[in-house]
């Protein structure tokens, strides 16, 4: 019975979340674009929390979605009009609901703090609504935020994941197909000849590397639940502000790997928060810029060979780079002799920020920083455009997947050692008379300098090194930097691992692998080695 409850649960859980996102960007749409399917839409969503809330015993959550059936009905039946103040006292219903559903996963099945009062605000609202008159539905208020044209279904829960009964059936097909290989496989090495072999296994291969790509496709998920995920971020975090904004959505079917969608939520908030705090001015200060009062934030996803970009502009105030010359000043630096990209730089220096006081926001210069180290995990890089009075627009380039990738494997010692492929540039032999010299250095690379670093004493790699060492050129976010290892072993496609948790934290490591040999190889961490380099250059002058 026990595990029956748990079963329920977890598909209670999956069903209520779903719904309740959806409840939550109907009611934004519905503020700007109201119209009598989206109420629809709401009301089932109520309709059917409180049924599942009360068929597993959560009174307190189906009481709270009763009553806010019981207001929207009253909007749908007598056409009223939905203002601000109704819609924000609906999101707050969904908030608690959903709050309520993740104490009750943990057992905490009781009434939250608030719960008294949010009930009797909607009865009340419930009451006032019955006492008007019967307009057609409109929104009230100034626009301040972009509805999306439609609205799908998002936010798994847990480690679950919908499939396209499609893909599965294909998946399917490939493994017995692949069944029917191995065994003719087996017959033709018992009785067959080696060219015969050679064909069943080129076409075994075949058929494992369209499952392969069958598998990865089942990973990958469109981007728009986690995009309008943050269409309330903006309400809400506008109406703090006291400012007028909107966010348009660009790219909502463009499909990245799942394990992505994760690690890009964090970094995202942090840009989201920052353009609406930071970015947007207030209505009068936007006004006597000759600017709408109400400011536009646009989110967009669109691919490139092997990378999903992610866009985030702003038409704001864009950076203070007199501020931030200032900044530099107080770091040690000259402004004067720094270029307008260095300047960018800074932005994502941790500790530093322009804003005039801290907020409940921003203010303590944590957030970019979390967004460039959030992104550096995912194996991408973070770039910054801005100007000074017409916005600021930050792009987010990852990989596509993280479960493979495109590697480089190089030797130090007995080891073997992987490196991004993508991140690699060019290889070249280290100057003879700079072979066996411990530490790093500088290179004339066709006029340009290149700071280097030893890949044998990043990882303390004990022994003699070679007579003749190599130098790998990386280059990651415009930065270049060489590392020299002792063998170029060439390049391969790589399953990545992650690390226990003794090694997550030994600097340049970033994951592992199985080399072909079977033995296990560490995959390195390009931009925290061209940091190790240029901090050391520059701790050389």
């Amino acid at each position: 019975m026990d595990l029956d409850r748990e079963q329920l649960l977890a598909t209670f859980a999956e069903e209520s979340g779903e719904l309740l996102t959806e409840m939550e960007q109907q009611l934004l749409a519905l503020e700007t674009h109201p119209d009598e399917e989206g109420l629809m839409a709401i009301f089932r969503g109520a309709h059917t929390v409180k049924g599942a809330a009360g068929a597993l015993g959560f009174s307190a959550m189906a009481d709270v979605a009763h009553v806010v059936e019981d207001v929207l009905e009253v909007v749908q039946e007598r056409r009223l009009p939905v203002s601000d103040e109704q819609v924000s006292l609906l999101l707050e219903s969904v908030d608690q609901l959903r709050e309520m559903l993740q104490g009750a996963l943990v057992g905490r099945e009781g009434p939250l703090e608030g719960h008294e009062s949010l009930l009797e605000r909607l009865r009340a609202c419930s009451a006032a609504l019955r006492q008007q008159a019967r307009p057609s539905v409109s929104p009230a208020g100034p626009v301040e935020e972009a509805g999306v044209e439609e609205s799908h279904t998002g936010g798994r829960r847990g480690r679950t994941l919908r499939v396209d009964l499609e893909k599965l059936d294909r998946i399917a097909t490939l493994t017995g197909e692949l069944a029917i290989a191995r065994t003719r496989l087996a017959q033709v090495l018992s009785t067959g000849t080696v060219e015969e072999a050679l064909e069943v296994h080129r076409e075994a291969d075949r058929l494992h590397e369209e499952l392969r790509e069958e598998v990865m496709r089942v990973r990958m998920v469109p981007v728009g639940p986690l995009f309008r995920q943050h269409l309330r971020t903006v309400r809400d975090l506008a109406r703090t502000e006291r400012k007028w904004a909107r966010l348009a959505l660009k790219g909502e079917d463009v499909e990245v790997d799942t394990a992505l969608v994760d690690g890009l939520r964090e970094p995202l908030l942090h840009l989201v928060r920052n353009a609406v705090d930071h970015g947007l001015e207030t209505p009068d200060e936007r006004r006597a810029a000759g600017k709408e009062a109400c400011g536009t934030l646009v989110l967009r996803a669109f691919h490139e060979p092997g990378s999903l970009v992610v866009e985030l502009s702003d038409d704001g105030r864009g950076l203070r780079y007199d501020r931030l010359r200032e900044k530099a000043r107080g770091l040690g630096l000259e402004p004067e002799r720094m270029t307008v990209e260095e300047l960018e730089e800074l932005v994502f220096l941790p500790g530093l920020s322009t804003a005039d006081a801290v907020t409940e926001v921003s203010g303590r210069g944590v957030g970019m920083d979390v967004v460039r180290r959030s992104v550096e995990m995912l194996r991408g890089m973070v770039t910054l455009r801005s100007e000074e009075g017409r916005g600021t627009t930050v792009t987010l380039r990852v990989p596509l997947t993280l479960a493979t990738i495109q590697g480089f494997s190089v030797g130090v010692g007995e080891e073997t050692y992987v490196l991004p492929l993508e991140a690699v540039r060019e290889c070249l032999e280290l100057p003879a008379e700079r072979c066996g010299q411990p530490g790093g250095g500088v290179l004339n690379l066709r006029g340009r300098s290149l700071p280097y670093l030893r890949l044998r004493e990043v990882l303390g790699v004990e022994g003699p090194g070679p007579a003749r060492e190599n130098v790998v050129v990386l280059g990651h976010g415009g930065g270049r930097a060489g590392l020299v290892v002792d063998a170029l072993h060439g390049e391969g496609q790589c399953v990545l691992k992650p690390l226990g948790r003794l090694f997550r934290h030994v600097p340049g490591v970033s994951g592992s692998t199985i080399l072909g040999s079977g033995r296990v190889g560490l995959v390195l961490d390009v931009p925290t080695l061209l940091r190790m380099a240029v901090r050391q250059r520059t701790a050389a002058r």
